[in-house]
């Protein structure tokens, strides 16, 4: 490994201060990814900028509206041991509690989830589905970008070379909706996933019909994928198996998967479809508790 220069911020200011001195930067939200992807040379930089020390990319809170906004660098163990997180978002729970192994959780963030920008991010189709933004700053000021505009490519994103993301804000979500996450995966923990999937579905007053659908699809495709195709297959249709198959056939439309060793084209397309259709009806059946 080259060698690198270790930046510890204390503060927003300083962590924007230490991408001004023209150096090639890289983030340390948590390591999981970065510090594998220097040793192994997939990686160069100059310098390695430590997020965990500066306070308003460690913070997890809801707002008085209900919106919760979680620091960049908050890891995963503290998002799903949250008991407000727990009642209000469980799709979030879905997800965080996935991202690789249990002794890992307590250092992974989502944040550098998001920020890797993997296809298979097990963070951003729920965050898709749930409509989240993310804060994103810079010395010049901030700006929000909804999750799904975020990803450019496999290992690409929209930040500049100046840039941090500082917060992930998941607003409140609508009455009488639900939301839930899954994923296809060789074997139970610390996996990549070969395609996953997520979905939240509001329902009418009466629970009748679909009043308003996200659907997210993963790993088949160079980002993960906002499905309207398959949200505009439920509004106004019945919450049944037959509306939610129509939805799952549209998303798999969608897939442009590749052939590799973790699975095939033909493999991928089957699992968006299957596993759309699963997030719908475990969606609707969160949705149905709140009617």
């Amino acid at each position: 490994m080259e060698q690198i220069e270790y930046v510890r911020p204390r503060s927003l200011t300083e962590a924007y201060d230490t991408l001004s001195n023209g150096r090639r930067s890289v983030f340390l939200a948590g390591g999981t990814d970065i510090v594998v992807q220097l040793r192994e040379g997939r990686r160069s930089a100059d310098q390695v900028v430590d997020l965990k020390h500066v306070p308003e990319l460690m913070a997890l809170r809801f707002l008085d509206d209900g919106t919760l906004e979680i620091g960049a660098a908050t890891c995963c163990a503290e998002i799903y041991e949250h008991p407000e997180v727990q009642a209000k978002l469980p799709a979030l729970i879905d997800s965080a509690s996935l991202i690789g192994g249990i002794q890992i959780q307590g250092r992974a963030s989502l944040g550098g989830n998001v920020c890797n920008a993997s296809p298979a991010a097990d963070s951003a189709p729920t965050l898709i589905a749930l409509g989240a933004q993310l804060l994103i700053g810079s010395k010049r000021g901030t700006r929000e970008l909804p999750v799904e505009e975020f990803f450019r490519g496999p290992g690409q994103n929209a930040l500049e070379q100046d840039e941090i993301l500082v917060q992930i804000r998941i607003p409140p979500q609508p009455a009488r909706s639900g939301a839930f996450f899954n994923r296809f995966i060789p074997r139970n923990e610390m996996d990549i996933a070969v395609a996953n999937a997520a979905a939240r579905i509001t329902l009418s007053a009466d629970g009748s019909t679909i009043e308003d659908a996200r659907v997210a699809i993963g790993a088949v495709a160079p980002t993960p994928l906002l499905a309207t195709s398959a949200a505009e297959a439920l509004r106004g249709k019945a919450p049944e198996r037959e509306t939610f198959e129509a939805a799952g056939q549209a998303a798999a439309a969608l897939a442009n998967p590749i052939d590799d060793m973790r699975g095939g084209i033909a493999q991928r397309r089957h699992l968006a479809r299957v596993l759309t259709i699963r997030a719908l009806e475990n969606a609707y059946n969160r949705a149905k508790e709140g009617i």
